[in-house]
């Protein structure tokens, strides 16, 4: 009832805009309630085929002659979801973003496959307490647990196709969803279960424990940008890749994790697996962002990677950002000079951060307008630190945020306003100094790198 009622809602909500159209081939239109931004952005992949600017309603829409039928992402920032677009579909969505997915309901034709899309990623979220919790279990009762879940998924989806609504493409995509997000936890039980047990070794699993492994798709193009395919393929890969290190690489039992060679395993695997070339290229990219990243390995050790890299993944179309990153690190190992990049004081003024950090030890630490619950989280965090480091100068640097949004936010926050900065750049300060944490911290003495690559939680 409550559903009919919304969709008799929607109905009147743009029926002006609608009968203002002529039999469009596919229509996507929706209310946001609560907006945190003035437009609406639809991808295809990581391709942008449209935008769209809320009207004075908070609604928008978007109209298409004819696409290409499969799944695509609307981004209202800083939330992305799917939406899976058919030619003919007539899709109408409504949404409040003080609760982004909870709230989110589609109607009209094509809402079928998006609501049961949407049920399942809210589903396994809540079932994320209970997994976690099995993985103490013996590999057979977690396996059977498990199936228990994806076989009540797929009750829920023959009652969907016996209504006749789901074309063959949503049907498939729809029962690759469930297969992939199930069979996600069985790959990554191994290390969990050694975790969660306190086992110092891997366990033998039953031999029928990874049986659904003889169907994975490694080339399946409509798959690409599916959650749970895309999180089981990079599971499925580490997996693979601890295990065949572990058996081979004598030298290095129990030392594989985040090395240099364990990830060398990982883009041989994906070489040699993956044969679909947008999927190949994303995986690439997932790992050397890893490695780079996380490992924090020698100079010596990076560039191999790197060399390694480029011979397996030619014409990776994100190898540019790729060598950016590499570049980015390779310029903040330790001792190397401070970037010399300029922000703005709360004075308007320009500093470059190698003056800022000069003289003493400097922590720069980042944060955004966009997210306040990291804000809060961060003030509360400076306040600590400057009581147990008083001989630490506590640098913010604020990102992609407005100068009277941020102005306003240092109001009354109780922050040393004369040591706040804003990014004038912030795709060039990103870049930089690799940003791609939202705790990460930098941390200097003298002008000079001391750790550009710690975490203001976990590293002071």
């Amino acid at each position: 009832m409550v559903r009919v009622l919304l969709y008799l809602l929607l109905i009147l909500l743009f029926g002006c805009t609608t009968q203002e159209k002529v039999s469009p081939s596919v229509f996507f239109a929706g209310e946001i309630v609560n907006p945190t931004s003035d437009k609406v952005i639809l991808y295809k992949g990581d391709k942008v085929i449209d935008s769209v600017a809320l009207d004075e309603n908070n609604r928008f829409s978007f109209q298409f002659d004819s696409i290409t039928d499969g799944l695509y992402h609307f981004y209202h920032n800083p939330e992305l979801q799917y939406v899976y677009l058919e030619n003919e579909d007539s899709l109408l969505i409504r949404l409040n973003t003080m609760d982004f997915d909870e709230s989110m309901v589609f109607e009209g034709k094509g809402s079928d496959i998006n609501n049961f899309l949407l049920e399942l990623f809210l589903a396994s979220e809540q079932e994320q307490s209970d997994v976690i919790s099995w993985y103490e279990l013996e590999a057979s009762d977690f396996s059977a647990k498990i199936d228990l879940l994806r076989e009540s998924k797929f009750k829920i989806l023959k009652e969907i196709i016996k209504e006749g609504n789901l074309s063959d493409n949503q049907r498939n995509l729809a029962k690759a969803s469930v297969i992939y997000n199930y069979n996600t936890y069985k790959e990554q039980y191994p290390f969990r279960h050694r975790k969660s047990s306190k086992h110092e070794v891997l366990e033998k699993l039953p031999q029928d424990f990874y049986a659904y492994r003889k169907t994975i798709d490694y080339g399946n193009a409509q798959l690409t940008y599916l959650r749970p395919y895309y999180r089981f393929m990079v599971n499925h890969i580490q997996n693979l890749s601890f295990m065949g290190c572990m058996e081979d690489c004598e030298k290095t039992k129990g030392k594989t994790n985040k090395q240099l060679h364990f990830n060398e395993h990982k883009l041989h695997l994906i070489d040699s697996l993956v044969n679909e070339k947008e999927l190949r290229d994303n995986l690439f990219r997932y790992v050397a962002f890893d490695y780079l990243l996380k490992a924090r390995d020698y100079s010596e050790n990076n560039k191999r990677f790197i060399g390694k890299f480029h011979e397996l993944s030619k014409n990776n179309r994100h190898l540019n950002e790729i060598d950016e990153l590499y570049q980015g690190i390779e310029s903040l190992q330790p001792e190397k000079s401070v970037p010399d990049l300029y922000v703005a004081s709360i004075k308007n003024d320009t500093i470059s951060l190698r003056d800022i950090a000069k003289n003493g030890r400097t922590i720069f630490y980042f944060w955004s307008g966009v997210d306040k619950r990291h804000f809060d989280n961060i003030k509360t965090r400076i306040a600590k630190l400057s009581k147990s480091k008083p001989n630490y100068k506590f640098v913010g640097i604020n990102m992609k945020t407005t100068e009277t949004t941020w102005k306003g936010m240092l109001d009354n926050s109780g922050l040393d306003t004369s040591l706040q900065f804003r990014a004038t750049d912030s795709d060039e300060l990103t870049k930089a100094l690799t940003i791609y944490h939202e705790n990460k911290c930098v941390i200097t003495q003298d002008g000079r790198i001391v750790d550009a690559f710690s975490n203001i939680y976990a590293s002071l």
